[in-house]
Parts: C-alpha cells; structure tokens; sequence
C-alpha cells in the first residue's frame, strides 16, 4: 500500500509518541486498508467508510475502531472513550511500545474489516429535536432570507446552530454568536464543516 505524506508529517510532529505511531500504522498498512487523513488525524478506510484510526496523546497512543462495538473483543482491551456518548466507537489505548502486540492488534484490524464488509456499522440516531432559541426565531422574523438559507441547510446543520444559540447561557453570548453564523447560513455553510 501507498504511504499517504500526510501521514507522515502527522507522526513526524508527535513526540513521543512516533514510535509506537509508526509500529500502529505499519501493522495496518499491512492489510487491504487505505490511509488517508481525516478530523487532522490518520484514519483507514474500506470502501470509504472509516474502519480504525491512530492518534497520539499527552498519556497514552491509541487505536480506535469507528464500529468497534460489533469487534469480539475476548482480550477485553478495548473501551468505551465517552461512556453514554458514543454508540459504536471503541479506543485500545497503549502508554509504552512494549504494550502493542502486533498479531493481536492485527486481528482486531482484520475483523474490524470484515464487519466493515459484511455491512455492521452503527446507524447514526434520530437528531433530538430541541426547541428554537427565542433568539434564533426573532432573527428569521427579521430577516427573511436568513430564515429560507437555514430552511435549505440539512437537519444536522440546522441543529448545530440551534445547539450553537441554545447553549449560550448569557444574553451577550447569544447575541454575538448569533452575529457570526448569520453570514454562515446565508452561505450555506454548517457550523462544524471545517472540520468535515
């Protein structure tokens, strides 16, 4: 498989950690899986749906696997990052090189593919419905061509800036942030797509 140079430079920034990076990301590349970099981190697919991904912290590197909750998991290595928060997400995380067992990192990597080919993956939920901010209602009464650019973003760009206006507890908050995704939404632009 290819190297990806973003990849490269990614581990290249990641002391301390650019050995056990480099031991994580070799074991992968020796599957069917392609190397990309997504979210800024390096992330391997199959057929465009992510499969697993590395990343270095201040305590630990780690591993995760994007549908992780359908892996076997009989080592009971992997965990649940945020309990209550994420549904399919698992990390295996690894604090010295000594810790990364390469045949049995292997054959997560290799059963994460096939689920990723027999079809198990998480369903993203039903988006909860939140109520209008009084402050976001006002704005759509005013100006009418804000109203139809939000009506025209998808329902999970709409309910980030709904959250975006909801979450603001002062007054001032609402107003400024409101002030700076007015432009966005005329544009047609989500609160979060830099990030995509």
């Amino acid at each position: 498989m290819e190297k990806n140079k973003s990849v490269e430079e990614f581990i290249s920034k990641k002391d301390p950690w650019k050995k056990e990076l480099e031991l994580l990301r070799s074991i992968i590349l020796t599957t069917e899986l392609e190397e990309t970099v997504k979210w800024g981190m390096p992330v391997y697919t199959l057929n465009n749906k992510n499969v697993v991904g590395i990343g270095a912290f201040k305590s630990y590197v780690g591993i995760w696997f994007y549908n992780g909750v359908f892996l076997q998991d009989d080592q009971k290595k992997l965990i649940n990052a945020q309990e209550g928060k994420t549904k399919g997400l698992r990390q295996w995380r690894f604090s010295t090189i000594e810790e990364i067992d390469r045949e049995l990192v292997l054959q997560y990597v290799k059963e994460a593919a096939q689920n990723q080919k027999d079809g198990k993956e998480v369903k993203p939920g039903k988006i909860k419905d939140i109520p209008m901010p009084e402050d976001l209602k006002e704005a759509f009464i005013s100006n009418e061509t804000l109203k139809k650019a939000f009506d025209n973003l998808p329902p999970y760009k709409q309910k980030e800036y709904i959250e975006h206006i909801a979450t603001a507890k002062r007054e001032a908050t609402r107003i400024s942030r409101l002030e700076k995704i007015t432009p966005m939404i005329l544009q047609g632009i989500g609160l979060s797509d830099k990030y995509r």
